[in-house]
């Protein structure tokens, strides 16, 4: 089956970067200055040491800031076409991605299958479409989903889902930047493959939905240990691991088999608000004066 994109990753020939400018001129109400970051940092996969599981998160993560959505979920396909959960913004958003493809049915599966955008402005009038995933998701909190394509021509490498709580249609410019992200992230994946060998991107996406099984591990871990949610959990971990320049996976890996004890990480630490755009771009760019 051919797939035609919707907003074509054509536009991006030659490096990722290339004719983001234009695409970020014309979002209004949106924080342009940290969309041009995000596409900046969703373009640098050939830094030493590239981790596909935080890079995955940015995204997620990004979108959430960026967008009018309450949490974001991506899916990627394993090197048998199967999907897998490997990045969310939220534990809730998580645990739905994976009701999904538990119960084969849901918008980010549509979404995979055809290639294609697939919008549910109010999951509680879509419960004949899908009669399993619609009442989990309102029970989870969320009322609307677009699920987008990770998709490169013909090849559709997974979906990057955007919930929200309340009912209604997504800005079609929210939609629009949501699909650049997805294009943007997808192609980076694919060019780092086709800096290495054929099958690199199957070996990486391997890797990854690997680790993601320890990640989950050391969240628990660390959530029953200082008696705080998945949420913060997952934060903890991964501001260590950046703090100290480590590859995600790897810190997980070593706090499970108890070679890293996590000690610095202290049990009174408050669980802290999501960023917002103003917070995160402070982050990327530090205060010149210090």
């Amino acid at each position: 089956m051919r797939f035609v994109p919707a907003a074509s990753p054509a536009a991006f020939a030659g490096p990722p970067a290339v004719g983001l400018p234009r695409l970020v001129k014309r979002v209004s109400g949106m924080d342009g200055e940290l969309l041009s970051d995000t596409f900046v940092e969703l373009t640098d996969t050939m830094v030493a040491g590239f981790d596909v599981i935080d890079f995955l998160h940015v995204l997620t993560d990004r979108s959430v800031v960026l967008l009018d959505v309450s949490a974001a979920g991506l899916l990627l396909a394993d090197p048998r076409g199967e999907l897998r959960v490997v990045a969310a913004s939220s534990e809730a958003a998580r645990l739905l991605e994976l009701f999904q493809l538990q119960n084969d049915q849901g918008p980010c599966l549509d979404c995979y299958r055809s290639g294609q955008p697939v919008q549910a402005a109010d999951l509680d009038a879509a419960a004949v479409r899908w009669p399993r995933f619609a009442p989990a998701a309102l029970q989870a909190g969320f009322a609307a989903v677009q699920a987008l394509p990770m998709r490169l021509r013909e090849q559709v490498i997974g979906a990057l889902n955007l919930f929200r709580a309340v009912p209604g249609e997504f800005d079609p410019a929210d939609v629009r930047v949501g699909q650049a992200l997805a294009d943007v992230a997808t192609i980076s994946l694919l060019h780092e493959r086709s800096m290495r060998h054929g099958d690199a991107l199957n070996e990486q996406l391997q890797t990854a939905l690997n680790s993601r099984v320890v990640i989950e591990q050391a969240k628990g871990k660390l959530a029953e240990r200082l008696g705080v949610d998945m949420d913060h959990a997952f934060s903890l971990l991964r501001n260590f691991a950046r703090a100290r320049n480590l590859r995600l996976s790897d810190l997980a890996e070593s706090f499970v088999d108890g070679s890293e004890a996590l000690a610095d990480l202290a049990a009174s630490t408050p669980p802290q608000p999501r960023p917002d755009a103003q917070q995160v771009r402070r982050r990327l760019r530090p205060d010149p004066r210090r």
